[in-house]
């Protein structure tokens, strides 16, 4: 059985640099995104909302390129993560290491924690 790989903060911010097309998904809910978000773009598809985004998964998230899945602290998007896989049939997929209160820490001071 495949699971998600486990991305460092550092490491996925190297790659976002390098022009990697990684398609980020954030899970959180949108109180949490207007609190503390990443400087790149990303497919908000909050977890506690899957049925106003579930049909149309396919066509928000392009199966031929990596996903990187985030949350909080890494909980909510390893679930994710793991479904994306196994339930849906989608490759390459990584779940950002300590969310992104580790990007906070490890990458950049200046999105706020909480």
């Amino acid at each position: 059985m495949n699971t998600p790989l486990s991305i460092p903060a550092r490491e996925l911010q190297e790659r976002l640099q390098r022009g990697e097309a990684i398609q980020l998904v954030d899970v959180r809910e949108d109180q949490e995104l207007s609190w503390a978000r990443l400087p790149h773009p990303v497919l908000h598809l909050p977890l506690s909302r899957s049925q106003e985004w579930l049909a149309e998964l396919d066509q928000r998230l392009q199966r031929d390129r990596p996903v990187a899945v985030l949350c909080h602290a890494g909980v909510r998007s390893w679930q994710f993560a793991c479904w994306l896989m196994e339930q849906q049939g989608y490759g390459e997929v990584w779940n950002l290491h300590g969310g992104i209160d580790a990007w906070s820490v490890e990458v950049d001071p200046g999105v706020p924690r909480y």
